[in-house]
């Protein structure tokens, strides 16, 4: 599974195709490993603006008071920027950091929950939507590597699911993001793809309906969006090498 992908094209992309504010200026057209992109999580909003005001603790007399369910909150999304390959909260220093994010700018999702690098962030709901255009495959099929741009057919952005974390250590901190990726032994178009042998393997594409249910639904549920993006909304071509 390639880790290098094509960010949006366009600021007003992350607004029209994920509902949520532009960033006031692009990062660059594509990401690697250890350099910066953005991705999509659920807003961090303090908690105490989502507690229930309680009784006034001086009140003359207990009162007999039906509990209250505060109402919920519709899901805000907001666009972060963080490094391209995760670091575990447990990682010790700054140096091992970088050399564990090459490793983790993809995860299987199979084990995203027993993995020792993403088990934690699982278990917090700690889940993103990375937006690329398009993301790069080789293409082993001649025997030779064949870069292959992998896009959809209407040309629209791609939400890939992820996890996102947050590492400090001292005054030092690094928020980092890793994708999540499908079996694709069976699928149509991405079979083609990878070393001859090897497990087939591309991210988990997100039906644009499930942007908002990916990132708040229990944990239980969350699973369920873990499935290979049809091979007819797919569209394949080699790089032209300039």
């Amino acid at each position: 599974m390639s880790t290098q992908y094509e960010c949006l094209k366009s600021p007003d992309l992350y607004a029209e195709a994920f509902g949520i504010a532009p960033p006031d200026a692009l990062l660059g057209r594509e990401v690697w490993p250890r350099q910066p992109g953005f991705f999509i999580r659920k807003a961090l909003v303090a908690a105490e603006q989502a507690q229930v005001p309680t009784s006034d603790a001086h009140a003359e007399e207990p009162v007999d008071v039906a509990p209250v369910q505060a109402p919920a909150s519709p899901l805000v999304m907001e666009l972060a920027q963080g490094q391209f390959g995760l670091v575990p909260t447990w990682v010790k220093s700054a140096s091992d950091a970088k050399l564990r994010s090459t490793k983790l700018a993809v995860t299987r999702y199979e084990t995203m929950s027993t993995a020792t690098a993403t088990r934690e962030t699982w278990l917090k709901g700690k889940r993103c939507i990375i937006p690329m255009q398009a993301f790069l495959e080789d293409d082993w099929r001649s025997r030779k590597a064949v870069p292959t741009r992998i896009a959809r057919v209407d040309g629209q952005p791609m939400g890939v699911a992820g996890l996102w974390e947050r590492w400090t250590q001292g005054e030092e901190e690094i928020i980092s993001f890793t994708l999540l990726t499908v079996n694709a032994n069976s699928h149509a178009l991405m079979n083609r793809y990878g070393q001859n042998g090897n497990e087939k393997r591309m991210p988990a594409i997100l039906n644009e309906g499930a942007y908002g249910a990916w990132l708040s639904a229990p944990i239980d549920k969350a699973r369920e969006f873990m499935r290979a993006y049809p091979a007819h909304l797919l569209l394949a071509n080699p790089v032209q090498k300039k």
